[in-house]
């Protein structure tokens, strides 16, 4: 008999809610019903504001922090309207919220993510299990990557070594050797989407580049794409995790400090630095991939899907193959990491965050 569960997911590319209610059997999963709830752009514009920045308004935090729990509440309870299921056959729901600043580093290190999860419980009258980054803080670890346990549960074959690669705002790898024994590696590699989100934005006025084709009218600035991959960040080996609070406007306006070039070349500098970096990762850590599985916004990327492909001696696809659509696979993580939480199992793999030990994560806000 399935077990029911929903995920939400609010990313880094801070466009919307990716909602997905899942059934989990013993054996694998089944993706039953979805839902997207695309933010408003005043929300967007004042989300956007709190995000990353260094100094915050306490009431404008708070309130976004309400406001986000109601918008998760009510995506939920689309959602479910949508599936057709009642109410009494889920589970609990899982979410992550907005990480508003990611800082992995020190001894005070912290991870804060919005979307009060007591109004996402009382809005939907369902049990919530959200903050799942931070106990794996408390552990010692980066809070970051999560999603490597969930590929490890689901996407892992003996038959060959597969890199599943969610491009973001920022990319995360989980590199899954064939060998069942074999440690598992996890990490941000760097941007992913939002430094090309952020320069089309500003030139073009959109909020993405469709299919790639604006970088794909570029050709890269060979100077400042080798300037841009001398930052420390990427010779750091794992266990390692970043966000837009370092991978920023500021950062690369500094990059391009006296560079003179079109935009649509800094577009394609942009694409082949989240390619390079990518691919570079994966050459390093798990040289005998057989494949690399790419989800997230970056699959609809295709002149980066073709870049990874150029660098990569091995097949480049989208996860949809294995049965789950690239854009769901984040929401329906979380799903299973409500599901860990709920059957006291622990969701991360310290291999991966540096973690002292395996830990339950999130906190759980009953329905009653």
């Amino acid at each position: 008999m399935p077990q029911y569960f929903i995920g939400l997911m609010s990313g880094t590319s801070q466009d919307g809610i990716d909602a997905a209610l899942v059934a989990f059997e013993a054996d694998g999963f089944e993706l039953v019903a979805t839902h997207y709830h695309p933010y408003e752009a005043a929300f967007k514009e004042r989300l956007r504001a709190v995000c990353y920045a260094e100094t915050v308004s306490f009431p404008m935090l708070g309130e976004l922090d309400a406001e986000l729990g109601l918008l998760l509440g009510e995506c939920a309870n689309r959602l479910l309207e949508k599936s057709g299921l009642q109410r009494d056959s889920i589970a609990a729901i899982g979410s992550h919220g907005q990480t508003v600043f990611h800082h992995p580093q020190g001894t005070l290190a912290f991870s804060l993510q919005i979307g009060d999860p007591n109004r996402i419980a009382e809005t939907t009258k369902l049990t919530t299990i959200a903050d799942f980054r931070r106990r794996d803080l408390a552990a010692g670890g980066q809070g970051a990557p999560l999603a490597p346990a969930f590929h490890r549960a689901f996407f892992h074959d003996p038959r060959e070594s597969r890199a599943i690669v969610n491009i973001g705002g920022i990319a995360n790898l989980t590199l899954l050797p064939k060998q069942t024994e074999a440690r598992v590696f996890g990490f941000d590699s760097g941007p992913g989407n939002t430094l090309m989100d952020g320069w089309i934005a500003r030139h073009r006025g959109k909020a993405y580049d469709p299919g790639g084709g604006w970088g794909k009218s570029g050709k890269v600035h060979q100077a400042c794409l080798e300037k841009m991959l001398a930052d420390p960040y990427f010779a750091k080996s794992p266990p390692k995790s970043t966000g837009q609070e370092y991978f920023s406007r500021a950062w690369l306006e500094g990059m391009l400090e006296g560079t003179v070039a079109p935009p649509e070349d800094i577009q394609a500098t942009l694409a082949r630095l989240t390619a390079q970096t990518i691919a570079d990762a994966i050459r390093l850590h798990a040289p005998t991939t057989d494949r690399v599985l790419v989800c997230g916004g970056g699959a609809h990327n295709g002149f980066l899907l073709d870049q990874l492909r150029e660098l990569l001696p091995c097949p480049v696809a989208s996860t949809e193959p294995l049965g789950l659509h690239p854009d769901w696979v984040e929401a329906t993580a979380f799903a299973w990491f409500a599901r860990q939480t709920l059957h006291g199992q622990a969701g991360n793999l310290p291999e991966v965050t540096g973690a002292t030990r395996a830990v339950l994560l999130g906190g759980i806000y009953p329905a009653t």
